[in-house]
């Protein structure tokens, strides 16, 4: 796994991505070299060319990642895979018409292009291919051994099994009795052997590496053993601290309160607290200056299709436990909740408007949260905030919750462009997985990617309900 912006990625997919750049610049090149007649030593006296072909190929690569052509489930579906490639081109040769308007200097002839579009979806196609048969090879997988059984290692199993471009086959698992249930039901049970016999056993196996998934370490781990092994360059993994490579966020089940208090992370810096300041601050004051005409037709229209006010407030629980008051674009009818308690939006939920279903698709309810931003009672990333009473339940259910208001509430967040909305308890157990893991690594290149990834979401129409 490489880590990159706090997030770690398969370094499969990292030299995935950085092949397909070299892909992309050589079949640029002999597509110049087929229409122009230019050899590679001539290619920077014509105009800038190197320029032009980094342009395209970062274009390309922006392009890829809207398409998720880098998630596992398009990777390894051929017709998916070969439409959004095509989908993909097409969009980049629209970016590179309206560049041209902009950026003469990035101008491509008709010939050059029709010559590269054609080079290139070949190329990506049967390279994306060969790759897919190279990361399905046990030949090119590292022989993995889960060491303990429970919750844990049946959610490390299920990231394995789903994600080929780990690089991981797992061998099976190592208890002192078979798991009960289906929770390692696909996964092979191996013999526990004596801890004086385990160096033996993991080279019998042929085992490259070890992920400890033990829910109970005390006087059960062969500390001595997973040393010897170390040494002789087997790999040796913390279980918990693995799945978060992997899955991008904190498993509950392991989480102890001296993981909270000995690990690295969970506590912001000075420098960074005030960085996200002036970048809230910043980003609301232009994000008003634009949006305010907007938002002044959105309020007539809600006050024209249904009766009550255009702007919904409600108290939610911001950074401390402290209340505040959310500002939103009205998207139900007055009075949804007779009761007064807040309920998880549903798909075609009837208590949503016809004005407010389109507002929460587009996302565009969201807008007058910008004034709670520049107030400062929220920042443009964090956890999301939920209304007061949704809190202090979830907070009474689940372990830990409370951890999530150690930074100020977020318009988006790692756990919005991971997870999405949350109706069921379970839900928002996997939400706060991703909040804690935000707390942890919190900086400034995750908050970049994830307004990356909501970008994305947005473009894309993703999720709203």
């Amino acid at each position: 796994m490489i880590r990159v912006f706090h997030v770690y990625f398969p370094g499969r997919t990292v030299v995935l991505v950085l092949s397909e750049a070299l892909v992309l610049a050589l079949t640029l090149w002999v597509a110049a070299f087929g229409v122009f007649g230019i050899g590679a030593g001539q290619i920077p006296r014509y105009e800038s060319e190197l320029l032009k072909i980094s342009f395209v190929v970062g274009v390309c690569l922006v392009c890829m990642h809207y398409y998720d052509l880098y998630n596992s489930t398009v990777l390894h579906s051929v017709g998916q895979m070969v439409t959004r490639i095509v989908q993909m081109l097409g969009t980049a040769c629209v970016i590179l018409a309206v560049a041209y308007y902009a950026v003469p200097v990035t101008w491509l002839s008709q010939d050059w292009l029709v010559a590269w579009i054609l080079l290139a979806g070949v190329g990506l196609i049967v390279w994306r291919r060969l790759y897919v048969e190279l990361s399905r090879s046990a030949k090119y997988s590292q022989r993995t051994l889960l060491l303990g059984a429970g919750p844990l290692a049946a959610e490390l199993a299920r990231a394995i099994e789903s994600r080929p471009e780990l690089g991981l086959s797992l061998a099976g698992y190592v208890a002192p009795e078979p798991a009960c249930g289906s929770e390692l039901k696909n996964v092979k049970y191996l013999n526990c052997p004596n801890e004086s016999t385990f160096t033996d056993f993991l080279e019998s196996h042929k085992i490259e590496r070890v992920i400890i998934s033990m829910v109970n370490r005390r006087g059960g781990l062969p500390m001595e053993q997973l040393l010897q092994a170390k040494a002789r360059g087997i790999a040796v993994d913390d279980g918990a601290t693995f799945y978060e490579a992997v899955a991008g966020r904190v498993d509950l089940t392991s989480l102890r309160p001296s993981v909270l208090l000995f690990s690295d992370g969970f506590q912001v810096s000075p420098l960074m607290l005030v960085f996200k300041r002036a970048v809230s601050v910043m980003g609301s004051v232009i994000g008003l200056a634009l949006a305010l005409p907007v938002m002044a037709v959105i309020a007539v229209v809600i006050r024209l299709g249904s009766r009550g006010p255009a702007i919904f407030r409600q108290e939610r629980i911001g950074k401390d436990g402290k209340p505040f008051t959310l500002y939103k674009f009205r998207s139900m009818y007055e009075g949804a909740d007779l009761d007064g308690r807040a309920r998880p939006v549903h798909a075609e939920d009837p208590r949503c408007t016809r004005v407010g279903r389109w507002l929460r698709r587009s996302r565009l309810d969201e807008l007058p949260q910008l004034f709670n931003i520049l107030r400062g009672a929220m920042d443009f990333i964090g956890p999301r905030p939920f209304a007061a009473d949704m809190e202090a339940e979830l907070a009474h259910k689940i372990p830990y919750y409370s951890k999530r208001w150690a930074v100020k509430p977020g318009a988006t967040g790692w756990a919005q462009v991971r997870k999405g909305y949350n109706e069921t308890l379970e839900d928002n157990i996997e939400k706060l997985g991703y909040d804690l893991y935000y707390i942890k690594n919190v900086s400034v290149g995750l908050d970049f990617l994830i307004l990356l990834e909501t970008l994305k979401i947005l473009l894309l129409g993703r999720g709203g309900r």
